[in-house]
């Protein structure tokens, strides 16, 4: 076999290991090819899967039924919703959504004057170990597939009958700890032949992991990036947030400089305020000391209650004050709006519950 005969059978194969709806276009026209159906096949399933969003390849009504008993056993992963609650403050909704593997995630749609933005997980659990965050209690199962972060987008479209314009990807699950999967569903969404969501309508969250912000810098310079910081030093930070035992505060302050210089694009920072721990005088000022000159943000976030840890949202008057400390400086700060908080909005929290009764169940 010839060189570029081997590469071919090793595209080919390499492909057939995704499921339909984490292919990108190339690589779906690819796969059709190999199963011996014309190049114009591609962009039918293509549309059918990102653009009209899909579940269910029988949809597909210009697929003819020998293609379409290929996607089925090719795959089209995706998520089924179990649960659906509606805020009564804010008009929230919040989805649980089961796997095909029987595994449960939450996602969050969001309503704004700017359009609906939605708040997908990138994994099933976490393994970041953030102290005041839902979504880590119980570990990491596995992260998630490209179609299975897209079909949150399309089932909550689907629910709702009214279009994402904006995407958050900050539920469960750290994204950089799922780079490729992360990249890939970006691509996808963007893609003018799906819902071709613009990149800068995207904000993807990370805890810190340093080496993947220069990646993304590099791989997706249009996306806007937020870092959870939520400590203005290192020993606070690495009592709230493990990976700070990785990568220190410089190390971290320097990959957002060069994302920020690399894309032209301002940084969002992130800093939950929890009551008595990191809401005082002092550490403003250092928050300060440690941002100033930067074209960034800081997105100041009452920590939401959870029952399963002992934090506890600081008092209305000391946001306010915390607030005013930064924007002194010539730093833009904002409080950001709780959302859904009486159905249990925190990332996890939904998933936490129904887990708990699932293992009541079973006992």
């Amino acid at each position: 076999m010839v060189q570029e005969e081997k590469d071919m059978f090793t595209e080919i194969e390499d492909i057939k290991k995704l499921d339909i709806r984490s292919m990108m276009f190339d690589e779906l026209a690819v796969w059709v090819k190999a199963v011996g159906q014309p190049a114009f096949r591609a962009k039918q399933i293509f549309e059918w899967v990102h653009e009209k969003g899909i579940a269910d390849a029988e949809e597909m009504t210009n697929v003819p039924k020998k293609l379409i008993e290929e996607i089925k056993k090719q795959g089209m992963h995706g998520v089924e919703e179990v649960t659906r609650l509606v805020s009564k403050q804010d008009g929230t909704n919040k989805f649980l959504f089961r796997l095909q593997d029987g595994n449960v995630l939450e996602s969050v749609l969001m309503r704004y004057k700017h359009g609906n933005s939605v708040c997908i997980s990138s994994q099933v659990g976490c393994r970041m170990g953030c102290r005041f965050c839902a979504s880590t209690i119980g570990g990491l199962i596995r992260n998630l597939e490209a179609s299975e972060m897209l079909d949150q987008i399309y089932a909550i479209q689907k629910a709702t009958g009214e279009r994402v314009s904006h995407l958050v990807v900050m539920g469960t699950g750290e994204p950089f700890d799922n780079f490729e999967s992360l990249c890939r569903m970006i691509e996808l969404l963007c893609s003018p032949e799906g819902l071709n969501i613009s990149h800068r309508n995207i904000t993807v969250s990370t805890c810190g992991i340093v080496p993947k912000i220069y990646e993304f810098a590099d791989r997706n310079p249009q996306v806007t990036l937020a870092i959870s910081l939520h400590s203005p030093n290192d020993t606070m930070r690495k009592e709230l947030m493990p990976i700070a035992n990785k990568y220190s505060m410089d190390e971290l302050m320097k990959a957002a400089k060069y994302y920020t210089k690399t894309t032209g694009r301002r940084i969002t920072f992130e800093y939950s305020l929890v009551k008595g721990v990191n809401d005082k005088k002092e550490h403003a000022e250092e928050l300060i000391s440690r941002v100033k000159g930067m074209n960034c943000h800081i997105n100041l976030i009452p920590v939401n209650p959870i029952k399963e840890r002992e934090y506890r949202q600081s008092a209305k008057q000391a946001v306010l004050q915390f607030k005013s400390r930064v924007e002194k400086y010539k730093i833009n700060a904002t409080i950001r709006r709780e959302m859904g908080r009486d159905i249990n909005g925190a990332c996890g929290q939904l998933r936490n519950e129904a887990m708990s009764q699932r293992k009541e169940d079973l006992e």
